[in-house]
């Protein structure tokens, strides 16, 4: 007898199929986020010498890094809601051409004040590449792989920095800091031609059709539990940036001054601390679609406090070397379940806005991280400021359990 496939069969095999389109979309949205990872730390590397040759003072060289996550915040907040409204892939192209074009003229800068204004606009373009890919990315593919999917496009941050780490002291001596602003152009190049060749996904197109595109940041807070879960993902990505930007800014220049650290050495600490943070975030992501979100983040937000107050406690170079793989493990890997959560929890008409609008308002508080990480470092030291980052994961512990939904397996409306 001849088999017959229902029409429920041929729905759930068109739900879990993975398609060339799949790919490109995560191809895409990785590139772009790899992209944003690329360009802070050459940033942070650089500051040195753009302070020694634009004769800045240390407050004009940390404001660079300040506006152009001030920046990055505008560009999320505009671009998640233009990209609910004229489509995933058309914002990022237009994100991609401007944080190109104001990044090479970076390198022509002349001064404090024109620098500061080309590094702001480039991070308007910047803050739009996290929320519109994991939106991109969790649209294309199945309910079963969301997680991963998610984890994978936060690893483009990973293997921007890493890549980063990788050339900065190969070619900062070589072609200075307005050579590498130049550089950093090459992974927006990359990331418009692969999103060149992508359509938006079908889930954003039927929204489009049957539903209004005026209310996305209204759908953030449309009810109660809607506005607790928000509240509590804000808090949640407050807690990944905070905790984020106050290590990884500060780190360098710490073993480079107190623990004699070469640029070499700093930058292959920088490496080992990556690959921890990589491995976490793609564990995450496969733990995430195995035993569900908040199981995950909730073990990942233990494992925090303990390597924090661990890694505080440490005096050798060497084992920090080390140590600071394991401690970004638990740190950074959570960094892999914030796109699943967020595309679950929202409906598509509303998604990308949600994913750009509560990352970064983390991503806001996150920046006075180096702030207060420094300021306890001079009132007491830098291993007691490290120590104090430790309750800020146990608050992200009680706002799991208490604010954010397990939502692993639902297909996205």
């Amino acid at each position: 007898m001849e088999a017959r496939t229902t029409p429920a069969a041929n729905v759930a095999a068109k739900i879990d199929e993975i398609t060339s389109y799949s790919w490109k979309a995560l191809a895409g949205s990785a590139l772009g986020y790899a992209m944003d990872g690329f360009d802070l730390l050459i940033l942070g590397f650089m500051l040195s010498a753009i302070s020694l040759d634009l004769h800045l003072s240390p407050a004009e060289a940390g404001s660079l890094v300040t506006w152009t996550l001030i920046g990055a915040v505008i560009g999320g907040l505009i671009c998640g809601a233009l990209s609910d409204y004229f489509g995933r892939v058309r914002v990022l192209t237009w994100t991609i051409v401007l944080f190109a074009v104001f990044t090479g003229l970076c390198a022509f800068a002349q001064g404090y004040w024109d620098l500061l204004v080309y590094r702001t606009i480039a991070g308007v373009g910047l803050g739009g590449e996290f929320g519109i890919g994991m939106a991109l990315a969790a649209e294309a593919w199945p309910a079963s792989q969301r997680g991963r999917v998610s984890s994978y496009v936060a690893l483009g941050w990973q293997a921007g920095v890493l890549a980063a780490a990788i050339v900065i002291p190969f070619l900062l001596p070589l072609i200075g800091w307005r050579g590498m602003f130049l550089v950093g152009i090459v992974p927006a190049l990359v990331a418009w031609f692969v999103r060149s060749r992508l359509h938006e996904p079908e889930v954003f197109v039927r929204s489009i059709q049957d539903k209004s595109k005026s209310r996305a940041f209204s759908l953030l807070v449309k009810d109660g539990t809607t506005a607790k879960h928000s509240i509590g993902i804000a808090i949640l990505c407050s807690v990944q940036n905070f905790g984020y930007y106050g290590i990884m800014i500060w780190m360098p220049t710490y073993l480079a001054k107190q623990m004699g650290f070469n640029l070499t050495k700093s930058a292959i600490w920088t490496g080992v601390t990556i690959v921890g943070m990589a491995i976490g975030i793609w564990v995450f992501g496969h733990l995430a679609d195995r035993i569900g979100r908040k199981p995950s983040f909730l073990l990942f937000q233990l494992g925090a406090v303990i390597m924090v107050l661990v890694y505080s406690r440490l005096t050798n170079p060497d084992v920090m070397l080390w140590a600071g793989a394991l401690m970004g493990v638990f740190v950074n890997g959570m960094l892999g379940g914030y796109g699943a959560l967020m595309s679950e929890v929202y409906p598509t008409e509303a998604r990308a806005t949600a994913q750009n609008t509560l990352f970064n308002i983390g991503r806001a508080v996150g920046g006075f991280g180096p702030v207060v990480v420094g300021g306890l470092a001079v009132m007491y030291s830098f291993h007691t400021a490290i120590a104090l980052l430790a309750a800020i994961y146990v608050l992200d512990m009680i706002v799991t359990i208490f604010m954010i939904p397990e939502l692993k397996g639902v297909e996205l409306e």
